[in-house]
Formats: C-alpha cells, structure tokens, sequence
C-alpha cells in the first residue's frame, strides 16, 4: 500500500476523532495486476554497457520467456 494511502486514511480517522465522531477506518483496494495477469505489452529505450539500443525493446518480443526489469536509476548520471 502506498504511504499516500496510509496517510491520507490517517488523516480521515483523526479528523473523525477531533470531531467526536467514532470514524471507520475504510482501507482502499490494491490497485494493480493480481496473481497470473498478464501484464500489458509496452515499449522501454533499452541500454548496454556501450550505449543506448537504435530501436525500443518491446515486452512482447519475449513473449513466453521470464523477463525482469531493472531500473538503475543513477546510471550515466553523476549522482
């Protein structure tokens, strides 16, 4: 869940309470793909350790096959 979710429902029940009234806590529901969805075909700008590719690596091209995404998010940058 997401620290937003948390908070924003915090802030509902408090508010509840400085009010006098008894607030029911309501948790929203998970957002997102269940077990065995699968997920929709996209389009990322890949990378190697020699640059960048010409053309976008597409899920769908590994249709079949586990794929793991990895996100560096400091890479070629100077932080």
């Amino acid at each position: 869940m997401n620290t937003w979710m948390l908070c924003a429902t915090a802030l509902i029940a408090a508010a509840g309470a400085l009010e006098g009234q008894q607030s029911p806590v309501v948790m929203p529901a998970a957002v997102g793909p269940g077990v065995k969805d699968f997920a929709p075909d996209f389009a990322l700008g890949g990378a190697t350790r020699y640059g960048l590719l010409k053309t976008p690596v597409r899920l769908s091209d590994y249709r079949g096959r586990t794929v793991v995404l990895a996100f560096f998010y400091q890479a070629r940058t100077k932080g």
